[in-house]
């Protein structure tokens, strides 16, 4: 019993978050919040499959959704969309009703949970290897009233509550067990756990994180926008990428550095129109997010890149790269040329690449330096670029 299944429950609208579509799709830092789930269930040891349930009629919608992030996000991962039902344990139900009857565990999670990690996966799981069924909570920090008639009751020992969340793990043939009870008894649950509690078998509370949480109103929303922003630094990965690129300078052509045509009377000879700077630059942005180079992407030999806008070749890399679920942090771009001088069109440059990495401006630099008439260009023969970039996810 070493495969887990993956239930995740994505079927709901989430009225209480007013976007009037499936709360699911909506994007933290451009990626939407069921992709990052995937990508966070792709780090778990032992998943054999994830059945991603949402609602009816949303079915190819989020198909196409997940296999667009797939090679991106979670390679490797097999999962399914299955169609949900009214309620949430009627989702769950229709995709339990798949899983085969044999020995396996099955994880259920909420699709508007993105920051359950590998390790909590795998602690419940571990205890869940123990009792049959766990789940993850964390101890109330408030105190808790229970109101009747708009009135106080009594105030609950709160060293006594813990906060629910998911993953919520079983052996596969309970959890079918609940469910077969759920059918057959006129019961509604929030979770599946109170499914197991109905039939009398003990459910193991495992230590959660209090950044796991349910994104359910406009304030969770931005809360997660904040720690997916860089109030999180704990969740945070940092990469940083180095670009490198040359070009010769011959009559004929014009010079375009950073997007800025610069009177000359020589230009950078290449298959594009040769802007050293930009090229640098990409090649930077691709080793960060492991993406390759340029000249795999656009090679020079491909008749489609002829001429190519430096500009909009930058585009498609800044889009490959927050697809990989980066944010672009800074660049710094050192240019390498003895003549011309390119002081006065610096702030032209550094205006062209803030835009297109769609960065403040001081999170840009863009200078130039000389070899003091030192190798090929300090002969005047070529110009050199150099970048630099940080990305964070």
């Amino acid at each position: 019993m070493n495969q887990l299944y993956i239930i995740v429950a994505a079927a709901g609208m989430g009225k209480r978050l007013g976007l009037g579509y499936n709360k699911n799709y909506a994007h933290l830092a451009g990626i939407p919040i069921l992709v990052r789930n995937l990508h966070q269930l792709s780090q778990v040891p032992g998943v054999a499959q994830v059945l991603v349930t949402v609602a009816a009629g949303e079915e190819a919608q989020a198909k196409e959704l997940l296999d667009h992030y797939a090679a991106a996000q979670y390679p490797g991962l097999s999962y399914t969309v299955v169609t949900g039902g009214k309620e949430r344990q009627d989702s769950v139900s229709h995709a339990v009703d798949q899983l085969p009857d044999a020995p396996a565990w099955v994880a259920v999670h909420d699709g508007a949970r993105p920051f359950a990690d590998a390790q909590l996966f795998s602690r419940v799981w571990e205890a869940a290897r123990e009792s049959g069924a766990a789940i993850a909570a964390v101890p109330c920090k408030d105190t808790i009233k229970q109101e009747a008639g708009g009135q106080v009751e009594k105030t609950l020992d709160r060293s006594k509550l813990w906060a629910v969340q998911t993953p919520q793990i079983f052996s596969l043939p309970l959890l079918k067990e609940c469910y077969a009870y759920a059918k057959t008894h006129p019961v509604a649950v929030t979770d599946d756990a109170s499914l197991a509690e109905a039939l009398g078998h003990p459910v193991t509370l495992v230590l959660g994180s209090y950044n796991n949480q349910k994104i359910t109103t406009p304030s969770d929303l931005a809360w997660a926008e904040g720690l997916v922003q860089g109030k999180g630094a704990e969740n945070m990965k940092f990469h940083v990428g180095s670009g490198y690129d040359v070009h010769r300078l011959v009559p004929g052509r014009k010079l375009i550095l950073c997007g800025v045509t610069i009177p000359y009377e020589l230009g950078l000879d290449g298959h594009s129109d040769a802007d050293v700077a930009l090229h640098a630059l990409m090649d930077a942005l691709l080793g960060a997010a492991g993406l390759g180079d340029i000249g795999r992407l656009y090679p020079d030999q491909d008749p489609a890149f002829l001429g190519a806008d430096s500009r909009k070749l930058l585009a498609d890399v800044v889009a490959r790269v927050k697809e990989r679920g980066w944010q672009i942090s800074n660049a710094d771009i050192t240019i390498i040329a003895q003549k011309p001088k390119l002081a006065s069109y610096e702030p032209a440059m550094l205006a062209n690449v803030a835009a297109d990495l769609g960065l403040a401006p001081e999170d840009v630099n863009v200078k130039a330096t000389t070899t003091e008439k030192l190798g090929f260009t300090g002969r005047g023969e070529g110009i050199a670029a150099e970048a630099v970039v940080s990305l964070i996810q």
